[in-house]
């Protein structure tokens, strides 16, 4: 069964739900569970459109983004591959998916909005990409995690070649997309595919709570951030810094720089994010916002 919308801040498209779960973080979930939240057409433009409206929302600064049931994803829903391959191919001549899935990488890749993929269950193939894709994976002791299409006699097809070796390293990359090993969670947390495994129960109230400790930070700066990290695999350091330079420089003129400075030097919790709020309130600092002195 799919998840049923259970608060005022929930909405639900026909594969993608979401819901607003804590300030400024929105939990996004795959809603194809008697599939295991196999991707086709239909889930990628809804996922599209749910990440289209929330970098809308202003008040929005973190997504966590898992799936229903048992599977993040397993990627390409199979038998509607096969009907594809069997009636439309001879017509389209184009990869299943490939085209409305791409935009969904990118947009992934490219949001304003730092995304944290909490790894419920089996991520292959396609799903694995769209983990890969987020800026930080947690997943339950339950998940397997497998660039798996090589078993169907594919190369990975949606950024999965250019992810992997960024994020593991060539070798590492190439025995898995190579050999399309399924790998356990302990294991993608010792080659550093992900970035902590916890238990079945603890892996949404932990995403969660690394998705308000990031939304609790300045959102220019989470945003600057952000863009800094995904640029520096593409440019050299020299770049990378002069871009530093005038992100730095551009944010000297935010009201969060002298709440943090002020907030630091009077021995008190900073208060971010006034003018993100619709109320122009701050919401207000939680223990996991607070962190260490000189931590803000």
């Amino acid at each position: 069964m799919g998840i049923s919308p259970g608060s005022a801040g929930a909405a639900e498209r026909g594969t993608v739900f979401h819901e607003h779960v804590a300030d400024g973080v929105v939990l996004v979930t795959l809603n194809r569970p008697d599939h295991g939240n196999g991707v086709v057409p239909e889930l990628a433009r809804d996922l599209l459109a749910a990440l289209t409206e929330l970098e809308d929302d202003r008040s929005v600064r973190c997504l966590v983004l898992t799936g229903a049931g048992r599977q993040f994803s397993a990627g390409a829903d199979l038998r509607a591959m096969r009907r594809y391959l069997d009636e439309r191919f001879a017509v389209e001549q184009e990869p299943y998916n490939a085209r409305i899935l791409f935009p969904v990488t990118q947009h992934l890749v490219a949001s304003r909005l730092p995304i944290v993929a909490a790894v419920n269950g089996g991520a292959t193939a396609g799903g694995l990409d769209l983990a890969l894709a987020c800026d930080l994976r947690i997943c339950s002791t339950r998940a397997k995690l497998g660039e798996t299409y090589i078993n169907l006699g594919l190369p990975p097809g949606n950024g999965g070649s250019w992810f992997l070796p960024r994020l593991v390293g060539s070798g590492v990359a190439a025995e898995l997309a190579l050999t399309g090993d399924v790998i356990d969670a302990s294991r993608a947390l010792e080659i550093g595919l992900v970035n902590r495994v916890v238990g079945p129960d603890e892996l949404i109230p932990s995403a969660v709570e690394l998705a308000c400790r990031i939304a609790a930070k300045p959102w220019r700066a989470i945003e600057a951030t952000k863009q800094a990290l995904r640029a520096a695999w593409q440019v050299d350091l020299a770049t990378a810094m002069n871009a530093g330079f005038w992100a730095v420089a551009a944010l000297h003129h935010s009201d969060d720089l002298s709440e943090g400075i002020d907030a630091f030097l009077d021995h008190r919790p900073p208060h971010f994010n006034r003018r993100a709020r619709p109320n122009g309130t701050a919401a207000p600092a939680t223990d996991a916002a607070r962190g260490r002195p000189g931590d803000h």
